[in-house]
C-alpha cells in the first residue's frame, strides 16, 4: 500500500496481524519497521494535535499521546520533543520500534557492564550514538539492547511514534545516573491526551 494513503488504522491492523503469528524478534521487527517507515513517511497519518507539545504540567515542551493499546499489549504513542530537550538513559523493559517523523533527534545507546548484583546501582557503557532523521527507526531489545539517552539538539519539536509490545504506563522500569550510577525506580504517568480528556 502506499505511504501516501498509509494510516494508523492500517498500522494497527498490520501489526496485530504480525503479533498473531508468533514471529521471532528479528522477524518482527523486519516486517513491523517496513510498517512503521510507512506510517511516519505520511504526514497525515496522525492529527496534528498529537504532533505538538502539551504546553503544561512539569515537562510543557513534550507531549507524549497514546494512539492505541491492544489487549495484545500493542502499544502505540506519539512522542514530541521540545528544541533542547534531554532525557536521561532509561530502560524500557519490552520490545520497541521508533520511528521520526519530524525534525531529528540524538539517541545515545547503553549497555550495563557491572554485575546486576546490587540493588539501585548500574554502572553504564555507551556503545553508539545516532543520530536520527525523518523516516528512520530505531528498534529496542529487551535486556541486550534496551537502554537510551535522548537528546533534541535541533531548535524545533522532534515528532516520533514509538511502538511497544506492552504499556509503558504499566512497567515498573529504571532511571540511570551517569555520574552517580545510582538506579531509580519509575513509571511512566498518564498519556497527556488521558489528562486532556478528564
Amino acid at each position: 500500500m502506499s505511504s501516501v494513503y498509509y494510516g494508523l488504522d492500517d498500522f494497527i491492523s498490520d501489526m496485530n496481524n504480525l503479533l498473531a503469528l508468533g514471529l521471532t524478534q528479528e522477524s518482527l521487527f523486519d516486517r513491523g519497521s517496513r510498517y512503521l517507515k510507512q506510517l511516519i513517511l505520511n504526514p497525515n497519518s496522525i492529527e496534528e494535535t498529537f504532533k505538538l507539545p502539551y504546553g503544561k504540567g512539569p515537562h510543557p515542551s513534550q507531549g507524549c499521546y497514546l494512539l492505541h493499546r491492544g489487549t495484545n499489549g500493542l502499544s502505540i504513542v506519539s512522542m514530541v520533543w521540545g528544541p533542547g530537550d534531554h532525557i536521561d538513559p532509561h530502560d524500557h523493559l519490552t520490545w520497541g520500534m521508533i520511528g521520526v517523523m519530524e525534525s531529528c533527534l540524538t539517541e545515545t545507546r547503553f549497555k550495563r557492564i557491572d554485575d546486576q548484583k546490587r540493588n539501585g546501582f548500574a554502572i553504564l557503557e555507551k556503545t553508539r550514538v545516532d543520530k536520527t532523521s525523518p523516516g528512520e527507526i530505531s528498534l529496542l531489545v529487551p535486556l541486550s539492547d534496551e537502554i537510551h539517552q535522548i537528546d533534541n539538539e535541533t531548535d524545533r519539536p522532534t515528532v516520533e511514534i514509538h511502538v511497544y509490545g506492552e504499556d509503558l504506563s504499566k512497567l515498573n522500569r529504571h532511571k540511570f545516573d551517569l555520574k552517580t550510577n545510582v538506579v531509580t525506580d519509575f513509571r511512566s504517568g498518564k498519556y497527556d491526551n488521558e489528562l486532556r480528556d478528564r
